[in-house]
């Protein structure tokens, strides 16, 4: 029915052997852990170790400006940036991580042919060239 759905590679689990040495007396001799659960540990150990320095580092910004809070829409707090500073933190940390690991990054032929071009030299893509031609025959003679 249109209930159903397939889950994303995110929300399907992945088996993992526990190692020899852990205790007879443990129950379980393998864990399910969800790639998202890897994610959520990642950016949890992130906040809690990383982006508290966020006030430090507005701190430190406010030193060199020589001004004592960013604003002052919070009587005796300063303003909103001096409240959100751990969260500029983890929002810009945020992005880069699930830009980098999360999203899958899809490369196309005409970039792996533009970076070929821009950062090989002549010498090296007619080498790439022959390696390529000798990889593709060696494919053809295994198929026949």
């Amino acid at each position: 029915g249109w209930l159903q759905c397939d889950p994303g590679p995110l929300f399907k689990p992945e088996y993992f052997t526990l190692p020899e040495w852990i205790p007879e007396w443990f129950p379980w001799k393998e864990v399910s852990i969800l790639p998202v659960q890897w994610h959520a540990m990642c950016l949890g150990l992130f906040a809690s170790i990383i982006a508290p320095f966020g006030g430090f580092f507005a701190s430190g910004f406010k030193r060199v400006f020589k001004v004592k809070d960013f604003g002052d829409s919070i009587p005796g707090h300063g303003g909103i940036t001096d409240r959100m500073d751990c969260q500029m933190v983890m929002a810009v940390s945020a992005y880069i991580y699930h830009q980098s690991f999360v999203v899958p990054q899809s490369i196309s032929v005409e970039m792996i042919l533009d970076q070929i071009l821009t950062n090989l030299t002549f010498e090296e893509q007619h080498a790439l060239y022959t390696k390529l031609g000798e990889i593709i025959q060696e494919r053809l003679v295994g198929r026949s």
